[in-house]
């Protein structure tokens, strides 16, 4: 699931990290119609395959969350969702014809944070705090490429900070065991620290030094989504 208000890149960026259109037929509503829209829930389901492993993965938008003047329960109709599909497993797993079950519960929800204010709005405490005992949350900065590496350091603690005062679980990477490689601890280590994670999408494709990678042309070069720094 991904989630936060509009305009910050989720569609973006979901598209970016499993290099598909999840959403080729999306219009995008005007200033208008989003005073009248109410939070929806889109889920789109896409097979991907990864070094020969094929993955059926379900992505849930929710247009319109945060767009509207009150936003005081706008997330009772995302938690409905949530609790339906634990529900829907359940009765399933207690029937009888359990070998085709279809899991649709959801898993994590990416939050996606905006980059223009100066910590968490109050909708982000509240949504996080009511989802944080369902799903595995993993707070994103979106458009992180319109910040400095120092507003991008400064702007993760306040959250952090803010996080952690409202008691919020967030979602932690397990620990790694003994016996693996220093490599992989020192990786996993990093990403720890980059929690919550700066994030930055793109659907064009740029050509840097001779090969094509997802990104944005800048006037000071480019902003490609692979690199290091959208941590």
């Amino acid at each position: 699931m991904v989630a936060g208000e509009s305009g910050l890149g989720k569609s973006t960026l979901i598209d970016s990290l499993f290099l598909t259109d999840l959403y080729p037929d999306r219009v995008v509503p005007t200033a208008q119609d989003r005073i009248k829209r109410t939070v929806q829930l889109d889920a789109n389901t896409v097979e991907i395959e990864e070094r020969g492993v094929k993955l059926r993965l379900t992505v849930v938008d929710t247009p319109g969350f945060g767009d509207a003047i009150d936003n005081t329960d706008s997330f009772q109709q995302i938690i409905k969702y949530i609790d339906q599909q634990f529900d829907r497993y359940l009765r399933d797993e207690s029937g009888l014809n359990r070998k085709n079950i279809v899991d649709n519960r959801v898993h994590c929800c990416f939050y996606f944070i905006s980059p223009y204010g100066h910590g968490l709005k109050p909708l982000d405490i509240d949504f996080m705090k009511q989802l944080s005992n369902k799903v595995s949350i993993v707070p994103v900065i979106a458009k992180s490429d319109c910040l400095t590496m120092a507003e991008i350091k400064r702007l993760k603690v306040r959250i952090l900070e803010e996080i952690n005062a409202a008691g919020i679980k967030i979602y932690n990477l397990p620990d790694v065991d003994t016996d693996e490689d220093e490599e992989y601890k020192l990786q996993v280590a990093q990403l720890r620290e980059s929690i919550p994670f700066a994030v930055c999408g793109a659907n064009a494709m740029v050509e840097i030094g001779g090969r094509k990678v997802a990104g944005q042309a800048v006037s000071q070069g480019y902003c490609g989504c692979g690199e290091p720094r959208a941590l």
